[in-house]
């Protein structure tokens, strides 16, 4: 592990699962031959759920990242909070200590577990989630975007966490141009890939069909695939989302683009529900997070899967370079 990254893992929201399946993942870290990875929390919320959960796994406080490699070997490495804070704002300290250290150098790539959005909203977190934060935090205010990825498929939602009523006003040529190039981008940089092939879905039912069932493919999808086609980008599309998800069809592109939250994730957790990742591109830092969220309902059971962590830590490796 010595010439692997150095990842840093938060703990999410202290009431959901993030700590039980870090300790899990840790534990499995030699079979899944996994790169060395710090928890971010807080000092007696970890300590409290290992000693409730898994008392046969040690702990190792560090106050230095770079002691986690070594440390990693023979405990769980614990960079602690700043102790007197709520758990809100562990959460949301967490990410920015993560985010730091990313853009620091010290560490290589960030892995966050899930948040509450509701419970931080509630104590004043103005960000629609992850990924709008994290691009706050760096700099890059409305330029990040959301991939969701497995072995079988990438995805890429053009609009978000908006009702989908919203969606067709939210649609432009603006947005979806960003989205494709910054998804464009990043698959070469991030994932290695020198030609990467781009399929783009329609938004209504059989694409539109030519016009007669909704017309944002004719005035706003199919021309902005034209312009970057005519870039030299290999892209095809508007398809009918209901014919883009198959085993041929997913032969012919590398990451899909869709139109909104359910088009891209349903496919994707249909396919792999526990070891989908969601990726933030478009950011100076690399950034994976499980595809999953809290899960309170069974958070302090020990029952929690860790599979779409294990699958988060192992991109983020991969894309920094493993």
């Amino acid at each position: 592990m010595t010439g692997s990254p150095l990842l840093a893992l938060t703990q999410g929201d202290p009431n959901g699962i993030g700590i039980e399946i870090a300790a899990k993942a840790w534990r499995v870290r030699r079979e899944e031959q996994l790169a060395p990875f710090f928890l971010i929390g807080g000092r007696a919320g970890v300590t409290a759920q290992m000693a409730a959960l898994f008392p046969d796994i040690p702990l190792a406080e560090i106050s230095e990242p770079a002691d986690a490699r070594e440390r990693f070997t023979k405990a769980l490495p614990l960079l602690p909070l700043d102790p007197g804070l709520s758990e809100a704002e562990e959460t949301i300290a967490a990410i920015r200590l993560g985010t730091e250290l990313c853009e620091e150098g010290r560490a290589a790539a960030l892995v966050t577990n899930p948040i509450h959005k509701k419970r931080l909203y509630e104590a004043g977190f103005d960000h629609p989630g992850h990924t709008e934060y994290l691009a706050a935090l760096t700099g890059r205010p409305g330029k990040s975007v959301m991939m969701l990825a497995c072995p079988k498929l990438r995805v890429v939602p053009a609009t978000v966490h908006i009702p989908i009523r919203e969606v067709p006003a939210r649609l432009t040529a603006g947005l979806l141009t960003h989205v494709i190039e910054t998804t464009h981008a990043d698959l070469i940089t991030r994932f290695g890939l020198d030609h990467p092939r781009l399929a783009v879905a329609g938004l209504n039912p059989h694409a539109g069909e030519d016009g007669s069932i909704g017309t944002e493919e004719e005035t706003i999808i199919r021309p902005v695939i034209e312009q970057l086609r005519a870039t030299g980008m290999e892209i095809t599309g508007p398809y009918s989302a209901d014919s883009l998800f198959h085993d041929a069809a997913r032969a012919k592109y590398d990451a899909a683009i869709c139109m909104y939250h359910d088009q891209a994730l349903i496919p994707i957790k249909t396919l792999d529900f526990d070891g989908g990742v969601n990726v933030t591109l478009g950011l100076p830092i690399i950034r994976t997070s499980p595809d999953h969220g809290t899960a309170e309902d069974i958070a302090g059971r020990g029952i929690a899967n860790p599979a779409s962590l294990i699958a988060a830590l192992k991109l983020a490796a991969l894309m920094a370079g493993a």
